[in-house]
């Protein structure tokens, strides 16, 4: 009667124990860096969904504006080096390779801002359709690369803050002291918080 007892009262407290250790953010560390490497795949996307745009257009633009090849051929290299990158959740652990896949990411877009000046002078190219539609998803697309950084620096931030406060600054040091604090998005293009000046 008293081992039933004791039994009892021993499943009751490991089912306490284990209600009040999930309650209390054990999981927390894990489930924000599984939303980093979701948030950084969203990047990564954004960018595959910008890099697939450029062929088309540099082709577009080819056939109105010929002469124009030092800059299309810019536009063709920066994407070449951009997706040439091989990211993976290794990169976010690597401020250095994430800083060069930045770099390169800005290059294309500076590449793809010189061709829209280039554009300017070819009336005939800014009308046509095709161009148009590709102006246009381009445009999409770099709004959705800024959503989906947006989206990983608020899922950095909460991690590094969760692994850098109480109660998560415990459970890191005790359970998973092999997560590092992650690198956020910076600015790689020199006068960045200015607004380029690109007309379509």
């Amino acid at each position: 009667m008293r081992a039933q007892y004791l039994r009892i009262l021993f499943t009751l407290s490991l089912l306490l124990s284990f209600t009040a250790l999930s309650s209390c953010g054990i999981n927390n560390i894990p489930t924000y860096d599984e939303q980093v490497k979701a948030a950084w795949g969203q990047v990564e996307n954004q960018y595959q969904r910008r890099a697939d745009l450029v062929p088309n257009l540099v082709e577009t633009v080819k056939g109105f504006a010929a002469q124009e090849k030092e800059t299309l051929t810019a536009v063709v290299e920066a994407r070449a080096k951009a997706s040439s990158m091989q990211v993976d959740a290794d990169t976010l652990n690597n401020p250095e390779q994430l800083q060069k896949f930045e770099q390169a990411q800005s290059q294309l877009s500076s590449a793809l801002n010189r061709l829209m000046v280039v554009v300017e002078r070819y009336p005939e190219l800014k009308s046509n359709q095709n161009f148009l539609a590709l102006q246009s998803q381009l445009e999409g697309t770099e709004n959705r690369i800024a959503v989906a950084r947006r989206d990983f620096i608020q899922a950095v931030q909460r991690y590094n803050t969760e692994i850098r406060t109480f109660p998560g600054r415990i459970w890191h040091s005790l359970l998973y002291g092999d997560m590092e604090i992650r690198e956020s998005f910076e600015a790689t293009t020199d006068n960045a918080e200015q607004a380029p000046q690109v007309n379509f």
